[in-house]
């Protein structure tokens, strides 16, 4: 079938969008789930945040080949290919019966997710070029969107009973997933836009960018946002229910509440990034998460709703910082998403170990504490490294800005 410019155009905006709103389901179906999971399958924190460190791991593997598979196989084959991984590991997950089992089916989850990174934002790169803070902000709104609905389905889901027994984690898994088949769709329609540039370009930007300090420093911060961002998807729910007392139901509405902003500010804020600067926004972003993050650990529930707006300042971050990528680095754009993306998965294989072992590590010195003050004060310190990250970034994002400034290229 031939497809006219701008029938394709739209195709493949279908697939960007429908993309990441399945990313945003697949990622953060988690927060409701990780509650009951731990109980079940007798899961310390610390393993807890193993679990986590080994999908991050799961993630980085991915983006290091997906750019190399995309170049071998095409980009339309690779993405029917993730989808169907994606849709299979719900399968596995269903059936693990174990900490092992459920460490391959997350495992494989994971370099799903970690292909379809890959994939869109190569895509939406080649594909936006013109208001490109606004289209990258757009395309994220989505996974935002997935983000904001998922943990209120899931926790609904969780609860269905079918022939007398609750579905559970495991059902929800499952359905949930299934919906990974349906981008297929467009995908086989659509033609993709091919790779420009030649290898030995590629080659040369990699050099170019393990020498610049600025790729550098964008690595950093993005390692920073994108912990902030997952620690919070991770770890609110479990917050919320042991130092607050809250039920699964509660916690899932704040953190659906966390992705309203964050879908929300990403649909709004994507035009004010590009009049005021990329750098600039980045900077204030951050700052504001890392601060309304911090707030309601000191002072409990009657600030609590602060962890959720925080979400206007986590959400932009990504791809705010994804669109001052692409200007900067405009010859072998490719390559330098590639190079930040496997590195920000290195990062998040260690953050995710961190903050894991700092909740396990704290509540074990908590002495003369009960266990649940213990426990308390253990999650608080986590998510006080949580808030931290998002500090970081914004510090990091500054430095980026002021050599920007230097070389009388601010973006």
């Amino acid at each position: 079938m031939s497809l006219n410019k701008k029938t394709n155009y739209y195709l493949l905006l279908f697939v960007i969008f429908g993309g990441f709103l399945i990313f945003g389901v697949s990622e953060n179906i988690k927060g409701p789930a990780i509650p009951d999971m731990q109980q079940e399958l007798s899961l310390t924190d610390g393993t807890l945040g193993a679990l986590l460190a080994i999908n991050a791991f799961g993630f980085l593997l991915a983006c290091t080949y997906t750019s190399w598979l995309i170049s071998k196989i095409g980009a339309k084959t690779t993405s029917i290919l993730t989808f169907v991984l994606m849709a299979i590991s719900g399968v596995f997950i269903y059936f693990s019966t174990n900490f092992t089992s459920l460490v391959g089916a997350y495992f494989l989850l994971y370099i799903g997710n970690g292909m379809l990174e890959i994939s869109l934002a190569i895509i939406a790169a080649r594909l936006f070029t013109k208001n490109t803070g606004t289209m990258l902000n757009l395309s994220h709104f989505f996974y935002g969107l997935g983000s904001t609905v998922a943990p209120l389905v899931a926790a609904q889901i969780m609860g269905w009973e079918i022939n007398a027994s609750v579905l559970g984690w495991r059902g929800m898994y499952l359905i949930m997933l299934s919906l990974s088949l349906l981008p297929i769709i467009p995908v086989v329609v659509s033609r993709f836009p091919k790779e420009e540039g030649n290898d030995e370009e590629d080659r040369t930007s990699i050099k170019k960018l393990t020498k610049d300090p600025i790729a550098w420093l964008i690595v950093f911060a993005l390692a920073m946002g994108v912990t902030a961002e997952l620690g919070i998807a991770a770890w609110l729910v479990n917050y919320l229910v042991k130092v607050s007392e809250w039920t699964i139901g509660e916690a899932s509405g704040m953190l659906s509440i966390f992705f309203f902003s964050f879908m929300l500010a990403r649909l709004l804020l994507g035009p004010v990034t590009d009049k005021f600067g990329y750098a600039i926004s980045i900077i204030v972003f951050s700052l504001f998460a890392g601060v309304f993050s911090l707030i309601p650990i000191f002072t409990g529930d009657s600030l609590a709703i602060l962890f959720a707006i925080a979400g206007f300042g986590i959400g932009p971050i990504y791809p705010t910082m994804m669109a001052l990528l692409a200007k900067k680095y405009t010859k072998g754009t490719d390559t330098a998403i590639t190079f930040t993306v496997v590195l920000i998965g290195i990062g998040g294989v260690v953050t995710n170990l961190m903050i894991g072992y700092i909740i396990e590590w704290v509540t074990n010195l908590s002495f003369g504490a009960t266990f649940a003050e213990s426990n308390k004060i253990g999650m608080q310190a986590g998510y006080f490294f949580i808030a931290m990250a998002a500090m970081l970034c914004g510090l990091a994002s500054w430095e980026i800005y002021r050599r920007l400034k230097k070389e009388g290229n601010v973006l």
